[in-house]
């Protein structure tokens, strides 16, 4: 089982970029689906979006559809979050997850029956106005 650890994290102003990396160790990558989620203070962990083992395909949750974009590179074991445009209601922890399963990571917040596999600890992010 790999373990995941993010960075990246800060404070950035409002219409700043950002770019967070998580990266895993002690197993193999390639054979995990990968995702991003955000928590926010008070609120319910989310999906962000994920990336195929491969990193051919991604998905993205409706609600930051255009300014977020996931990519991987399984040469560095790494999948990264480019964030664009920030917003003071982007500020929350922000979480990588691994999966075998990509379906597991896309419904996770949604279906409390699914469990995703892989957490790293999470890096925060707090957008200044």
């Amino acid at each position: 089982q790999v373990q995941l650890v993010e960075s990246g994290g800060g404070l950035v102003q409002a219409g700043g970029s950002l770019r967070l990396s998580c990266t895993a160790s002690g197993g193999a990558f390639s054979t995990y689906a990968m995702g991003w989620f955000r928590q926010a203070p008070g609120k319910e962990r989310e999906l962000i979006g994920a990336i195929t083992k491969s990193g051919g395909s991604t998905y993205y949750a409706d609600s930051v559809k255009d300014r977020f974009t996931i990519s991987r590179d399984n040469a560095k074991n790494t999948v990264y979050l480019q964030i664009y445009s920030l917003k003071p209601e982007d500020t929350a922890v922000y979480y990588c997850g691994a999966d075998p399963i990509l379906h597991h990571l896309i419904v996770f917040a949604n279906n409390k029956d699914i469990n995703v596999e892989v957490w790293g600890q999470g890096t925060l992010v707090t957008v200044s106005s």
